[in-house]
């Protein structure tokens, strides 16, 4: 039966089956990994459980109490500011490296290669050198810096109204490299016929800027606009190695969902209240990543 089926089949058709019985144990493989544990996050949000004991039902009460905790206000308060204000400063950051990295010949790789170890480095380590550097005097280099101004030491991380930008700090500067690298491709792939007319012309150099290299680079900035968003919604490493008894302190003022998700999990056990949060970060990264496509559409038309 197998080989009557096989012979009835033409040679396109015999290529098509070929290639999705080679394709179907990894598509079954994606579709587990990934969709699996979203569906179970939805179900798990709907129970009262704690891991060892037995699951009790309780329907939407874990979603009625994330909207009654006032620390889950405040972290998802957090989290907003983590996107807000380090999505637009990497942004700028790198393309400037990037813009003026691009017009230079001599120690170009090396330079390049300069900005992107940060981003090779493990976020772990690189957070606890912040760490350090953020100490007061004589440890802190931050501090000792500032006294050589004469300029009162800082308390960096133990400080309620710093510490959210000191571990943003290192968080920004640890994606620096993949962005360069990222705009650099997207300013050397701008056509050399466009710069030299635009010579001929006349046109300065931020008129070049303005009206050549920036629309060039739509569709690159809103990439990196969805995929830096995205990291800094999900933020943990830094916070996890830089806060105050890792717990996103002082006073939860540099906490994000993502460490609320997972303090809920493995330290008070709540998974039904755990996997709820979960469902709404899933929702906030989904209503902002098809508002961010959208946009890229429209921009890029």
């Amino acid at each position: 039966m197998l080989s009557r089926f096989w012979s009835s089949l033409t040679i396109d058709q015999k290529h098509a089956f070929t290639a999705w019985m080679f394709l179907f144990i990894p598509i079954l493989f994606y579709l587990i990994i990934r969709f699996y544990p979203t569906f179970e996050a939805f179900y798990v949000s709907t129970l009262k459980w704690n891991i060892l004991g037995s699951k009790k039902y309780i329907g939407f009460k874990n979603f009625i109490k994330i909207v009654n905790d006032e620390v889950f206000w405040i972290v998802l308060s957090n989290t907003v500011k983590y996107a807000l204000i380090g999505v637009p400063i990497s942004l700028v950051f790198s393309f400037l490296i990037a813009y003026y990295l691009n017009e230079i010949t001599f120690g170009h790789q090396t330079i390049r290669a300069l900005y992107f170890i940060p981003f090779l480095t493990t976020a772990v380590a690189m957070a606890w050198v912040w760490r350090w550097l953020y100490q007061p005097v004589p440890i802190g280099y931050f501090n000792i810096i500032l006294s050589w101004f004469g300029i009162p030491q800082q308390p960096f991380l133990r400080s309620v109204s710093q510490a959210l930008y000191s571990i943003m700090a290192p968080a920004v500067w640890a994606g620096l490299g993949f962005q360069v690298i990222i705009f650099l491709a997207g300013i050397r792939a701008i056509p050399q016929s466009h710069f030299e007319a635009s010579s001929i012309d006349g046109a300065g150099r931020l008129q070049v800027l303005w009206e050549i290299i920036l629309p060039a680079l739509r569709p690159t900035i809103l990439f990196l606009t969805v995929v830096s968003t995205i990291g800094f919604l999900r933020i943990f490493d830094q916070v996890y190695s830089m806060s105050s008894d890792s717990a996103g302190g002082p006073l939860n003022s540099t906490k994000p969902l993502v460490l609320m998700i997972y303090e809920s999990a493995f330290d008070e056990f709540r998974m039904g209240y755990a996997a709820a949060l979960t469902i709404v970060l899933f929702f906030i990264l989904l209503v902002v990543s098809l508002l961010q496509l959208s946009l890229m559409r429209k921009w890029t038309q």
